[in-house]
């Protein structure tokens, strides 16, 4: 059966309802993720072992860094809607990132690393909500939970293979940080080339090209619910290093810890899709709720966990999470919001997930401390329940 035809570029490919475009994102976010997780998870050590910088100074800057990011992706996502682009954007923000990369590799001293990270954080921020809005605006009726499924499951992908490289070049070449960051550079480089050469503009309608405005005043009420329920659910998803620490707590060895995180970037890669698909046949609303459920009985599992195998399932169960919701939770919004509007509405949701990022980890450890790691993974399950109430009630009174 032939897929409805889309101009301007986005023909269908092999794969029923992934046109040109939404693969060659894919492929970009692939690329990227390698790139950015073959160097990532040594950067502490490297900061800290061979640079001299303190803890205190790498997670201050990271702290900066993502909240600059969450700001970018509001302006950056209203910026396209109003000079009616979004591929220059996405171009300038990938770009930024790649060249971080030789950066890191010839750094001398601390901040000069911590720098570049702030830049490539910055470069994240410009490119998310126009490459989020770009491919809504490349998909065909009926297939956006499929397509940003699809984008999920190649990000994750790449958050596979990044670190087996950087773990395959670190035993040629004993702790030669430097020679994998040199080498993170080449599927940086390559995800801009494939940027340029695969990746065609789909602009919002002409008419309406400059008329944004940076407010929540035209979107509808339902879209709104669904902010305030996003936020609130994210005040209990706190940072996942704080499941490494239970796995630590648990009897998990530091040896196996990547282990356990390949793994659960396997489970990702592989219900990605299909969460998606699911939530174009059976509508958003089921499947984020869904998610939402099963990311509450993994945190009651947490807390209740005894033992290291209890941690493996729990990780491989919290995959599916993300499966379930990741590109559900992008399909939703954009079909709640007019086509012209996409890159605001992006900007909007993921700069209430950002926002409400930090003081869920505050409020993670806060609890951590005070009354448990149990009582800490408890309260993020209760929030996740509420919130999922919530947005089962606050649409059912907006729908009436």
């Amino acid at each position: 059966m032939n897929c409805p035809s889309i101009p301007d570029g986005t023909e269908n490919t092999a794969v029923k309802g992934i046109t040109k475009n939404v693969l060659a994102l894919g492929v970009v976010s692939l690329l990227t993720d390698v790139s950015s997780e073959m160097f990532y998870p040594l950067l502490p050590i490297f900061l800290t072992t061979m640079l001299g910088a303190s803890v205190g100074f790498v997670g201050v800057v990271e702290g900066i860094a993502e909240s600059t990011s969450s700001l970018l992706k509001l302006f950056s996502g209203w910026f396209s809607d109003r000079m009616g682009k979004r591929k220059l954007l996405v171009f300038g923000g990938y770009t930024l990132s790649s060249l971080t990369r030789p950066v890191i590799a010839v750094a001398a001293a601390g901040w000069h690393v911590l720098l570049a990270r702030f830049v490539d954080r910055v470069g994240k921020g410009v490119r998310t909500s126009p490459r989020d809005a770009l491919i809504a605006d490349s998909t065909p009726k009926g297939y956006l939970g499929k397509s940003f499924g699809f984008h999920r499951a190649m990000d994750h992908t790449g958050a596979v293979i990044g670190p087996l490289l950087a773990f395959l070049i670190l035993k040629l070449s004993v702790e030669n940080y430097r020679l994998v960051f040199w080498l993170a550079a080449i599927p940086a480089v390559m995800s801009v080339f494939t940027l340029i050469l695969f990746v065609s503009e789909r602009s919002p309608r002409p008419g309406n090209v400059g008329k944004a405005t940076l407010t929540l005043k035209p979107f509808s009420r339902t879209f709104k619910a669904f902010l305030l329920v996003v936020a609130l659910f994210t005040l209990g998803n706190s940072s996942d290093a704080f499941l490494i620490l239970r796995a630590r707590s648990l009897g998990v060895p530091v040896g196996l810890i990547p282990i356990l995180w390949v793994m659960l970037h396997v489970v990702k890669t592989a219900s990605s899709v299909p969460g998606g698909s699911w939530s174009d046949r059976v509508g958003r609303k089921r499947v984020i709720v869904t998610g939402w459920a099963v990311y509450a009985l993994i945190y009651l599992g947490l807390a209740i966990a005894s033992k290291a195998i209890h941690v493996w399932i729990l990780f491989a169960l919290y995959g599916i999470y993300f499966g379930l919701t990741e590109g559900t939770e992008k399909a939703l919004v954009a079909d709640l919001v007019p086509v012209e509007l996409r890159g605001t509405a992006y900007g909007v949701y993921h700069f209430a997930v950002g926002v409400m990022a930090l003081p869920a980890s505050v409020l993670m450890g806060v609890l951590w401390d005070w009354i448990g790691p149990a009582g800490a993974f408890c309260f993020g399950a209760g929030l996740a329940l509420l919130a999922s109430a919530a947005f089962l009630a606050l649409v059912r009174i907006i729908n009436h």
